[in-house]
């Protein structure tokens, strides 16, 4: 009902007025290096540009990307943004990990920070999952890796991805449709509206998805509502108030061992169905946001937000959870001259409080049980930060900034008192960096940032163990190189980087029916190389030819650990390799052949003794446009129908602990789509 009453509200708020949304922007020169096709909009080319005034690694990726495929989960947006390992387990939960981020983590979202227009889908302890995600709800996602997320306000390892809702004036059109369907009983309907006037805009959307999912056990329905409504206070000047809503279905058919996953990968985990393991959700989100230009000089961002959620969640057991996110933010940027030398700066601060209500009740055959546990969790976060830029010759800017944090993590045990227990955290993360803008629009960028990431309550409380564990703040220092720009046929973005991790928070699961038990590591390193590289072939009329391809090098590892020694870590593979060639006629078809590699595989478990085996899967994109505004589309996958395990859970030691830990990926499948806008 609230879904319903929503959309209905915000479909007959809106007036009928159709007209091209995008209004032409006069840009300062651009680097482009996310993609090199014609469908990058002003928008991106816009958001791109800022980021890159920071010296390291970030992407900007629009809808455009990925609107004639079936995206359902981050991981099948992704592809363009080096260096970012999202694979999907189940129904739209994926393995996120941004250079090893999180990479122990067995459930949901640890290190990473995810947001839409600031508003963080993750609690206010830095946990969090990706089901309230709706991509066709984002104009644009901005991926920032590592301590490059200072702009944001982030200072987690592997940095922070945001969504950005379209508005009456950045929308692709004025009225969108699209239907899509396909194998295992995949559905998803979407319709969305954008309007403007003089002083005021409106975006709504809405989605529809259901799947019987190619696993048993694994289906799952979502119903989805978004609106961006926009009022313009003059030149410069606006306000924003920001709702979306959602209730969410998924089935959950759990990890199989690798014998389980060769025998028949479309089974479910044994007990799974016996106990209905599933995820069920609702949410209620909505913020109020300010953009102002003060003078020539200075501008704010800024914003307030509420994020309801009620979580039903049965596993081998049955958690019960209400929580409440509240939060502000603000940010001032400054541009101008220091020293008769062009500078810039930006200060800002994240405040942020969450409240969690959680019970726990045994899984009788799929129904609730005896209750187990109900406890209260409630964290508050700030996070202070700001980062100047002068260029010290016309060309080479000296970058200086950092974040100052505090946080505190109240946990109470209604039940068991004795278990209730406190703590604070706090810290300093400082960034030094350079980044050297030639004539051509191409730049080299060097930076040493630190991150931090406290634990969060999953990683505190670990039953049976009274009150909490003494697990440490995680800290890297992280040494980044890296280039991007455009010369010719040719654009590329990369980066190499080493972190030196002390206290990592890695996590494994020491059965399958136990919540996965975390601790800190000794030293640890990450290195790894991120590479982006297009290029367009051919131009011959309106007939094209580009090859797009990401690879990335992850060389994760102890370092003298008394224990693994210099093993290395799990999950995330060694070599991970993408690409598309796409040949079309500009504006009437395209056919895109792409592969997904990871030649080496990944180890299981911490003791390196198993390995999760390499893979390719070949996959073909197709598009035809019967009419201006109406394309049909072919999304074909697993051509050859390979028998793979997408990722891995992780373990201790595979010669003693369970290896029920392989999350299969999907066999030979086709989806086809009508998107029509006008």
């Amino acid at each position: 009902m609230l879904l319903s009453t929503v959309s209905a509200l915000a479909l007959l708020g809106a007036p009928a007025v159709s007209e091209p949304l995008e209004e032409p922007t006069v840009l300062s020169e651009v680097v482009v290096t996310a993609m090199i096709d014609p469908a990058d909009p002003t928008v991106a080319r816009r958001a791109r540009a800022e980021l890159q005034e920071t010296p390291g690694a970030v992407s900007v990726i629009a809808r455009e990307a990925y609107q004639d495929h079936l995206a359902t989960h981050l991981g099948e947006a992704l592809h363009g943004a080096p260096g970012v390992y999202a694979q999907k387990r189940w129904g739209e939960d994926v393995r996120l990990s941004i250079r090893g981020s999180g990479v122990g983590n067995s459930i949901h979202n640890r290190g990473v920070v995810l947001a839409q227009d600031g508003v963080p889908f993750n609690q206010a302890d830095g946990f969090g999952d990706f089901q309230e995600i709706d991509l066709l709800s984002a104009r644009y996602i901005e991926v920032y890796k590592g301590g490059n997320a200072l702009r944001f306000g982030g200072a987690a390892m592997g940095g922070a991805i945001e969504l950005n809702t379209p508005t009456g004036r950045n929308a692709p059109a004025a009225n969108e449709v699209r239907l899509e369907g396909g194998s295992f009983g995949t559905f998803r309907a979407h319709g969305e509206l954008a309007r403007k006037g003089d002083a005021w805009d409106v975006w709504a959307g809405a989605t529809f998805l259901a799947a019987d999912g190619a696993r048993a056990h694994s289906a799952q329905q979502s119903q989805r509502l978004s609106l961006n409504l926009g009022r313009s206070l003059g030149e410069d000047r606006e306000v924003r108030v920001l709702l979306s809503a959602a209730d969410i279905e998924n089935e959950i058919p759990g990890a199989l061992t690798w014998a389980q996953l060769q025998a028949d990968p479309d089974q479910a985990a044994p007990g799974v169905i016996a106990r209905d393991y599933r995820r069920d959700m609702t949410s209620l989100r909505g913020s109020v946001q300010v953009d102002w230009r003060l003078n020539e000089a200075w501008t704010f961002e800024g914003g307030i937000y509420a994020a309801l959620k009620d979580l039903d969640h049965p596993i081998s057991i049955v958690i019960d959870q209400e929580s409440l996110n509240i939060g502000a933010f603000g940010r001032l940027d400054w541009a101008g001259t220091l020293g008769g030398r062009q500078a810039d700066l930006f200060v800002g601060a994240w405040l942020r409080q969450g409240e969690l209500d959680g019970r726990v009740l045994q899984n009788v055959a799929g129904q609730r049980g005896a209750l187990m546990g109900d406890t209260r969790q409630e964290a508050t976060a700030l996070d202070v930060f700001a980062e100047g830029r002068l260029f010290v010759t016309e060309q080479l800017a000296v970058v200086a900034g950092g974040s100052a944090g505090w946080t505190s993590r109240d946990y109470t045990d209604r039940l068991n008192p004795a278990r209730s227990d406190s703590r604070d955290f706090d810290w300093f993360a400082p960034r030094l960096g350079l980044l050297w803008e030639f004539e051509g629009g191409q730049q080299l960028f060097a930076n040493v940032t630190r991150s931090v990431e406290p634990p969060a309550f999953a990683a505190l409380v670990q039953s049976p163990i009274p009150a909490f564990v003494p697990v440490e703040m995680q800290e890297a220092w992280t040494y980044e190189i890296g280039a991007r720009g455009r010369r010719g046929a040719l654009s590329w973005d990369m980066a190499a980087y080493r972190m030196e991790v002390d206290n990592e928070l890695l996590s494994f699961l020491p059965g399958p029916d136990i919540p996965a038990a975390t601790f800190n590591a000794g030293p640890t390193i990450h290195s790894g190389v991120e590479a982006g590289l297009e290029w367009r072939i051919l131009r011959a009329g309106d007939y094209e030819l580009d090859l797009h391809q990401t690879y990335a090098w992850s060389d994760f590892r102890f370092h003298g650990d008394s224990r693994y020694g210099s093993n290395q870590l799990p999950v995330v593979p060694e070599h991970h390799y993408h690409a598309e060639l796409r040949l079309g006629r500009r504006g009437v078809w395209s056919i895109a052949p792409a592969v997904e590699w990871a030649p080496g595989g990944a180890w299981v478990d911490y003791a390196n003794t198993l390995e999760s085996p390499g893979y390719a899967v070949w996959s073909l994109n197709a598009t035809w446009t019967a009419r201006p505004g109406v394309t049909l589309f072919l999304d074909a996958r697993n051509l050859t129908d390979e028998i793979y395990a997408s990722n891995a859970n992780a373990v201790t030691d595979a010669r003693v602990a369970s290896t029920a830990v392989f999350w299969p990926g999907e066999g030979r499948s086709a989806f086809v789509g009508l998107r029509a806008s006008f």
